[in-house]
C-alpha cells in the first residue's frame, strides 16, 4: 500500500500550556482563566468569542504580554514569555506583537504618519527609516493621502486603519485585535474587516476577539471561552 504524504504542519506562534489566571478583589479570588492549552500556528487567523465574564480580554492580555499567568507556560515563538522579568517582557511586547484596540488608542496631538511612527521610536530606529516604513503602512491601509491628518479629521473607520498600520509598522510575529469593528458602523466595519482578511492573506497571524458571530466568522479558526475553559475550538474553510 502506497503512504499518502501529509502536509507538514507550521510552526506554532503561540503555545499555551495550562495557563491559569487567578485575580484577587478583596476577599475573592476571581479565576479568570482556569488551565487553557491552546496552540496557534503561523499564518492562522482565530477569532476568540464567549459570553461576558468567560476570560476573552484576560487571555487577550496574556497573549499580548500585557499580563503574565499565574500558572502554566506560554511559549511566544520559542521562548517562555511567562518566566520573563518585566523589562524583558516589554521588549517582546514591542518587538513581537501588534495591538489594535476598539477605541483606536491614538494620539491626538499627533498626524498619521506619526502616530504610525510610534513603536519604531521606541525601537530605537532613525528617523529616515521610520518615515519611509510609516508612509509605507499608510498606503497599505489606504490612507496615502491623509498622512499629515491628525485623527479629528478622520473617520472612525479611518482611525482604526491608523491602528492598523500602527500594528503592523514593526512587523509583529502576531496581531492581536480586541473587539476592532465595536465602535464602527456596519459599512467601516466590513472595511476593516476586509483589511484583516488582506493581512491574513499575506501570511500574518492574527488574533481577534470579538463577541460577533458574523465577525468571527471571518476567520478560519474560532475559539470559544466559557468560564476561563476552553469550549469549542473550530476551524472551517474561508468563503
Amino acid at each position: 500500500m502506497t503512504s499518502i504524504e501529509q502536509p507538514e504542519r507550521a510552526e506554532p506562534i503561540v503555545r499555551l500550556e495550562a495557563v491559569e489566571k487567578t485575580y484577587r478583589m478583596g476577599p475573592v479570588t476571581v479565576n479568570a482563566l482556569r488551565g487553557i492549552s491552546l496552540r496557534i500556528d503561523a499564518g492562522e487567523y482565530v477569532s476568540i468569542m464567549g459570553p461576558s465574564g468567560c476570560g476573552k480580554s484576560t487571555l487577550l492580555n496574556v497573549l499580548g504580554c500585557l499580563d503574565r499567568p499565574s500558572a502554566g507556560k506560554y511559549f511566544l515563538g520559542e521562548d517562555d514569555v511567562s518566566q520573563l522579568e518585566d523589562r524583558d517582557l516589554s521588549t517582546m511586547r514591542g518587538a513581537r506583537l501588534g495591538f489594535i484596540f476598539q477605541s483606536y488608542n491614538l494620539i491626538q496631538q499627533l498626524t498619521v504618519v506619526e502616530n504610525i511612527e510610534v513603536p519604531l521610536f521606541y525601537q530605537g530606529c532613525g528617523e529616515d527609516e521610520m518615515r519611509e516604513r510609516a508612509i509605507e503602512l499608510a498606503k497599505l491601509v489606504g490612507l496615502g493621502e491623509r498622512i499629515q491628518h491628525k485623527p479629528f479629521e478622520l473617520s472612525g473607520g479611518q482611525q482604526q486603519r491608523v491602528a492598523i498600520a500602527r500594528a503592523l509598522v514593526n512587523d509583529p510575529l502576531v496581531v492581536l485585535a480586541d473587539e476592532p469593528t465595536g465602535n464602527l458602523d456596519s459599512v467601516s466595519g466590513v472595511e476593516i474587516l476586509r483589511v484583516f482578511d488582506d493581512l491574513h492573506s499575506r501570511g500574518k497571524t492574527v488574533i481577534l476577539v470579538t463577541h460577533d458571530e458574523s465577525v468571527a466568522r471571518r476567520a478560519n479558526r474560532a475559539v470559544r471561552l466559557r468560564d476561563g475553559l476552553v469550549d469549542s475550538d473550530v476551524r472551517w474553510p474561508r468563503n
